[in-house]
Formats: structure tokens, C-alpha cells, sequence
């Protein structure tokens, strides 16, 4: 990640230079102003999720204390034991495998990474090649890198903060691109492990799962543009408050108190805002300075002049930062989106593109790094480009289906 934020700052320097060269006096100027302006830009975005961060924060709190992740989990796995047939050998990684995904899907992310590592470590105890990752921990990953979340917070938390008229517009969309993500990296994962999908357990539960999103999906897309846009809203608006109904639900059952539980989990929100402040400086400011020296837009450029050629829309091509650093780095890619909203508009097609295709993946070489050199795996086999097919089916799916919605 260093070489990359390292280049991004240099290209921008020598994008000015060649600016100067040709005559442009106000290059080297609009240059340092714009690294000063994406520092300010940085803090006060931090600043500004402080109150929702602080309300998700409290209410995930209540999603783990009244162990609702414990409940889902279970109901994974018997589905996991399909998917990672090493499971039903190493019972004692079942455990952290399926609360760690359980996690994934309700937004837990605090509670998602340390359960990803434990369960990283209990299926390295059933390795026999401890440098070489296993089939199920490649599987794991792949799961881990395309997951579906059924609560995409943050997507919507930076929407609600840069002024969107309705944050959870774009929470069908998302939920429709991150599903076909999963369901590609199953399927390259599958494929190459030899593991038959044409189970009825597999296939029941991809089926009301396709069902389900292709109904209402198709019933948006099959609505006027004015019904459709109402349509979206509610059906986003709607799932997140069966969501929360579910958390408040679950503590009253476990009989958590729920206000004492919610005002500790919110005081983490404070914390977590001014945590990711320095990881946006530096990501705002490299893409800023890419933006001033004008190298970003000429590589959009020569995008967009492509895309012209071959007779597609090119307005796509405005979101394309988000795709490209997504792989990457989760704050480059954040900080990608902040920028896209900024410079086009959060409620623009490039904005709401931007948005779903945060939401559709996760960090492919962040989340193989971290998990794989947790347990000392060198070898990562085909987990790489596994993970890669994911993250490619998923935002090339986040812009087909950005253009159903809204183009």
C-alpha cells in the first residue's frame, strides 16, 4: 500500500510539472491547494458521521451482546458444511467460521475481523501443509472478500453525510450486486475444488435467496421511473428497519439492557470517527493530488474515450476510481467514493455508482494479507485470482445494475 500511496503523490507532482512545462503558471498552485483543501475535506467528514457512527455503533452492540450473530451462525452451518467439506473433520472451526460470516452479514465489523483471524487459526490446526493455504481456508477467504452484508452501514453512513435526499436508495442495488459477488467467487472457488453446488441445500438456499432479490428487484425495475425511485426507497428503508426491529427483538429476548448496552456500543462511534480521520487524510490527498495534476483525469479520460468508441454510455466511467482502488485498500476505495460524490454529485448516477460499488466487495489483497499471514501462509494458491473474479463480478454487476436503476 505504501508504493501506491508513494506513486500517487509523484504522479500528481510530475502531472504539474508537465503542466508548468507547457505553460500552465497556476499548476504548482492548484496543486498544494488541493492537498490542503482534501486534509480539510478529510476532518470534516470524519467529524460529521460522529452522531451516526455513534448510533450504529449502539445498535450493533445490542446485535452482539444479545448474541444475534450466535443465532445466525447457526443457521450457517449446515449450509458452510456443503461449501467447506474440511468443516465436518475440524468441528472446532465451525464455531468462528460461521460467526465471523454471521458477523460480515449484519454489519459487525468490529466483531468480524477478530473472528475472522480465530477462525483463520482453527482451520490452520487441520492444515496439513501449514505454509500452504487449504482448500476450505481459500473458500473462507473467497466468502470473506465477497460477503454478503445485509446491514452496508458504512456505504450508508457517508451518503447520509455528504447530504444524500435518501441514503438507503441505492441498499437494493448494493444487496444485488454484492449477492451475484458471492455467488461468482463460489462458483470460480467451487469449480476448482471440485465441489458440487447441485446440492438441494445449496440449491434451495440460492434459489429463495435469487427469488427474493429478482422479485423485488424486478418489481422496481418494472415500475415507473417516479414509482420505481419510491419503490427502491421503501424496499431499502424497509429491510434496514425489520433489521434494527430484529436487534432490539433479540436483546429483549436475551433480556439485555438495551439503553445501558446502546450508550456503551455508542461511545465507540466517537472513537471510530476520529480513528479513520489520519486514513483519510492521507487516501483524500493522494487522489487529490492525481485530481489537481491531472493524471486521474487522464487515465478517465482515456477510459471514457474507449468506452465512446466502442458506442457505451461513458458516464460509468466517473466511478471507475472506486473500481480500481476497491481490490486495493478499503480507505482508498472510501476515500475514492468521497471523492466521486464530491466532484459529480451523491445523488448522481456516477455517485450512486460509486456507492454500490463500495458495498458490493470487500479489500481482496488487504483481507489476504491480514488472514493469511495471521497463520503463516505463504503459498496462497489460487485464492488470489478466486478473490479477484468476485471482486470483478461484483462492481462489473454494480454498474449494470446502477444503469437499470437510475440511468
Amino acid at each position: 500500500m505504501h508504493r501506491l500511496f508513494s506513486l500517487f503523490f509523484l504522479a500528481g507532482v510530475a502531472g504539474a510539472c508537465i503542466q508548468l512545462i507547457m505553460g500552465d503558471m497556476g499548476a504548482p498552485g492548484r496543486l498544494v491547494n488541493a492537498l490542503w483543501a482534501a486534509a480539510d475535506l478529510a476532518v470534516d467528514v470524519s467529524l460529521g458521521l460522529i452522531g451516526v457512527l455513534a448510533l450504529w455503533s449502539g445498535l450493533f452492540r445490542l446485535a452482539e451482546e444479545s448474541r444475534l450473530a450466535d443465532r445466525l451462525s447457526a443457521w450457517l452451518t449446515p449450509l458452510l458444511g456443503r461449501l467447506m467439506p474440511e468443516l465436518q473433520q475440524n468441528r472446532a472451526a465451525t464455531a468462528p467460521v460461521t460467526m465471523n460470516l454471521a458477523a460480515n452479514m449484519l454489519g459487525l465489523d468490529n466483531a468480524a475481523t477478530p473472528l475472522g483471524l480465530k477462525a483463520m487459526e482453527s482451520l490452520q490446526t487441520s492444515n496439513p501443509t501449514p505454509r500452504v493455504a487449504s482448500n476450505s481456508q481459500i473458500m473462507f477467504l473467497v466468502l470473506n472478500t465477497s460477503s454478503v452484508t445485509l446491514v452496508p452501514v458504512t456505504v450508508l453512513l457517508f451518503r447520509a453525510q455528504q447530504g444524500a435526499q435518501d441514503p438507503a436508495a441505492v441498499y437494493l442495488p448494493l444487496l444485488m450486486a454484492t449477492t451475484i459477488s458471492t455467488f461468482a467467487g463460489v462458483w470460480v472457488t467451487s469449480r476448482v475444488q471440485k465441489i458440487s453446488l447441485l446440492q438441494p441445500l445449496i440449491l434451495l438456499v440460492a434459489g429463495l435467496w435469487l427469488t427474493l432479490l429478482g422479485g423485488l428487484g424486478l418489481v422496481v425495475w418494472l415500475s415507473p421511473p417516479d414509482l420505481a425511485n419510491t419503490l427502491s426507497s421503501l424496499l431499502g428503508n424497509g429491510i434496514l428497519l425489520l433489521v434494527l426491529a430484529a436487534f432490539f427483538i433479540a436483546a429483549w429476548r436475551s433480556r439485555v439492557d438495551s439503553y445501558d448496552v446502546f450508550v456503551e456500543g455508542a461511545k465507540e462511534g466517537f472513537t471510530t470517527a476520529v480513528r479513520i480521520i489520519p486514513y483519510l487524510v492521507a487516501m483524500l490527498a493522494a487522489i487529490a493530488m492525481l485530481r489537481a495534476g491531472g493524471v486521474l483525469e487522464l487515465i478517465l479520460g482515456s477510459m471514457r474515450w474507449l468506452a465512446a468508441a466502442l458506442g457505451m454510455d461513458t458516464r460509468f466511467v466517473e466511478a471507475l476510481p472506486v473500481a480500481m482502488m476497491k481490490p486495493l485498500s478499503g480507505s482508498g476505495a472510501r476515500a475514492a467514493m468521497i471523492d466521486v460524490m464530491q466532484t459529480q454529485g451523491v445523488d448522481s448516477l456516477a455517485g450512486r455508482m460509486a456507492a454500490v460499488m463500495q458495498g458490493s466487495t470487500e479489500t481482496t489483497f488487504y483481507v489476504l494479507a491480514v488472514y493469511f499471514g495471521s497463520v503463516g501462509i505463504r503459498d496462497f494458491r489460487y485464492a488470489l485470482w478466486c478473490g479477484l473474479a468476485a471482486d470483478a463480478a461484483g462492481l462489473i454487476s454494480a454498474i449494470l445494475i446502477s444503469y437499470l436503476f437510475w440511468g
